[in-house]
């Protein structure tokens, strides 16, 4: 029996999934799994070079023709999956020491628990933002307005606890301390197989971005809990299969049909109101800090939203 299948979902990233499949094979022991790449129409070589990697065991590969995205690619992993759990991994990551392996070991003790993920770091050791809580219209208005004053995610729960831009500090020690969240990253999301099953897989209307909170969302509605788990790390690049605009926009997008999906309709609107009064402000002010290719992206967002 496998007891993990590691669903890689590509775009374009060739050299960074490559490493990525080699730092699994090196690092992970004591457990049966296989990798299941679905490759979404890259033009960079990166399925003959998945092919050219033989000595890899349990090595399986998708290809589609077309970018048919991050959700409908985990679910055609999840359909052909063996394993007890699954894990959503993107391609632009590293695994270190013998962290899946460990990680399930957790979660065959934790029995309530549905999905987890571990503290993900950039190239240089950096903390990154790993999951949160669910965006309500009260930490939405603190995304977009008031967030970074300092004490105000003590107060309201942050749907993003990361502050990158913040002149206040990041918020890395949210991070530091192993706890239940709303929602963890798409891009290290470990989950069992049955709860995946249950809930119905990923939502294939989100094409990239907020697709993992809204997975998160049905996890817990279906009393399944969900933890971010610190003792455990990964290396991730991050940003390899996109623009700087797309996330941007995804994200917005996103939310907009979380809320549709799953708040009621008389939120919406304010909801709207809420990501317009965001992006207005940003115009302003990363148009002051970082000049008027920053601006025009928030232009572009104030515009869609």
């Amino acid at each position: 029996m496998v007891n993990l299948s590691i669903i890689i979902v590509s775009f374009n990233t060739k050299d960074f999934l490559e490493k990525c499949i080699k730092s699994v094979e090196k690092n992970t022991k004591g457990i049966k799994y296989e990798i299941i790449v679905v490759d979404n129409g890259s033009k960079d070589g990166s399925q003959e070079a998945i092919k050219k990697l033989p000595t890899i065991p349990n090595l399986r590969l998708i290809e589609n023709r077309t970018n048919l995205g991050f959700a409908n690619g985990n679910n055609q992993g999840t359909k052909v999956a063996g394993g007890k759990y699954v894990l959503y991994l993107n391609s632009d990551t590293l695994i270190l020491d013998n962290t899946l392996s460990e990680m399930v070991n957790w979660m065959d003790k934790n029995q309530k628990v549905g999905a987890a993920s571990c503290m993900l770091k950039g190239k240089d050791g950096s903390l990154q933002g790993t999951g949160g809580y669910f965006p309500t219209l009260i930490r939405v208005f603190s995304w977009m307005t008031i967030q970074d004053i300092p004490g105000v995610d003590f107060l309201i729960k942050p749907f993003h606890p990361f502050h990158g831009k913040s002149f206040f500090g990041k918020g890395e020690s949210f991070y530091l301390r192993e706890k239940e969240l709303d929602w963890v990253t798409g891009a290290f999301l470990l989950a069992r197989k049955e709860v995946i099953d249950e809930v119905g897989g990923w939502d294939e209307e989100y094409f990239m971005y907020m697709e993992e909170v809204d997975l998160c969302y049905r996890i817990k509605k279906a009393g399944w809990e969900v933890w971010y788990l610190p003792g455990w790390s990964i290396i991730h690049y991050g940003g390899k299969s996109s623009t700087s605009e797309f996330p941007l926009l995804a994200e917005y997008n996103g939310v907009k049909l979380f809320y549709k999906k799953h708040f009621p309709s008389w939120q919406y609107p304010i909801l709207r109101f809420l990501l317009k009064l965001g992006a207005l402000g940003r115009i302003v002010l990363f148009g002051i800090l970082e000049g008027k290719d920053t601006a025009s992206i928030y232009a572009k967002a104030y515009r869609e939203v």
